[in-house]
């Protein structure tokens, strides 16, 4: 099969699957009183921000003193320009590049900071968007936070903001809202109203992260994330992809074994203990709502552990579901293994000119490459 196609039931063959424990009911707040109105969830949403959050990312990098923004050139449709921001005392800068469909109209744009990968100059997977009239704009995340294992906790945000306990995630996301406050401030054909955060596997985990953070992202796309976002801590899972080796999926032990960094400090506390963590990830899906979540996975990735990420998006729709949004969560499997393919971001522009304009769905949405299992909670929404 290729990228193109629509998944078969039968394309995973799961081999291996535990559940350590049902997942937690959002719905229940720290006083042990459940939710019975929507009105409640903002006050739900923000003591899930302590564990979500904070417990799993580390107290997150605060709002700029400061945001000027430097133009290198003169095409207002492909253009870097660099950010200045942060503290007075500490400032960071790093770049942006702009490029925009030819459209008098304003436009639609993805922001991700996976810029330091060299997909992204790849003019395919950048057409697949442009050519549909969205625009994109990129940054290197690491200008922030290196992502380097030897290195650890290094980069210019560390500096900038001393006193606070974020990983390379949580400057990386810092980054992404950074973006959306510069173009916030340039005269640029962008429609402000359709903000798409968007990037793959730790970039895709960052990309859940900032779109949790910042309301102003109408559509949140975390691509392939494996563990530490949308893969399911307490699922742990092996299978075969079309008939080929047996895999596993990614543990809490496994990230925190190889990247502590990215995280927050007190999440090594868990790795070999999933079941007690006091959140997973349909609650990072769910503190989405009811903005638009497009969550995109291969049947092949079982790093990322397709039938927990499966899983905690059943969980996160329930939430969707009390606030009236549940037509705002999207999710797809395509054939193929671990990669930021041009069938994701075809399948992304879809989604948004399907919610922006009323254009049909991708019929390969919502189907599944293994049989569904019962799923890991019993609640559901009030």
């Amino acid at each position: 099969m290729n990228e193109w196609d629509a998944v078969r039931e039968d394309l995973l063959q799961v081999t291996g699957y535990d559940v350590l424990g049902g997942l937690p009911d959002p719905f229940l707040t720290e006083a042990g009183v459940r939710l019975t109105s929507p009105r409640e969830w903002a006050a739900r949403r923000a003591e899930l921000y302590r564990t979500v959050i904070e417990l799993q990312y580390g107290t997150q990098p605060p709002k700029p003193d400061l945001l000027t923004v430097e133009r290198l050139c003169d095409d207002p449709r492909e253009c870097t320009f660099i950010i200045h921001t942060g503290t007075r005392e500490r400032p960071v800068r790093f770049r942006m590049h702009v490029l925009l469909p030819k459209t008098d109209e304003k436009c639609p744009v993805i922001v991700d900071g996976d810029g330091c990968w060299r997909y992204h100059m790849d003019r395919d997977y950048l057409n697949a968007a442009l050519e549909k009239g969205v625009g994109w704009v990129l940054f290197d995340r690491t200008e922030l936070a290196h992502d380097s294992r030897k290195e650890g906790r290094v980069g210019a945000l560390y500096q900038t903001y001393p006193g606070y306990t974020f990983g390379a995630l949580g400057a990386w996301a810092w980054g992404y809202m950074r973006c959306v406050d510069a173009l916030e401030k340039l005269d640029l054909p962008v429609d402000m109203d359709w903000i798409v955060f968007s990037g793959h596997s730790r970039g895709g985990k960052t990309a859940a992260l900032a779109g949790a953070l910042d309301a102003r992202a109408r559509v949140v796309n975390p691509n392939e994330t494996c563990a530490g976002a949308c893969g399911c801590y307490r699922v742990h899972m092996s299978g075969r992809y079309d008939g080929g080796p047996e895999q596993r999926s990614e543990t809490l032990d496994d990230l925190w074994g190889r990247f502590a960094f990215w995280m927050g400090p007190d999440m090594g506390a868990y790795a070999g203990r999933e079941a007690d963590l006091p959140f997973d990830a349909h609650e990072l899906k769910a503190m989405i709502a009811p903005r638009i979540l497009f969550v995109s996975e291969a049947a092949g990735d079982l790093w990322a552990n397709p039938v927990g990420s499966w899983q905690t998006t059943m969980a996160a729709g329930e939430v969707f579901r009390f606030l009236g949004a549940e037509k705002n969560l999207f999710w797809y499997f395509r054939p193929g293994r671990h990669a930021h393919a041009v069938a994701d971001v075809t399948a992304l522009v879809g989604v948004v000119r399907h919610c922006r304009s009323g254009e049909p769905l991708d019929p390969r949405l919502f189907r599944l490459p293994f049989k569904a299992p019962d799923l890991a909670f019993d609640w559901r929404c009030p």
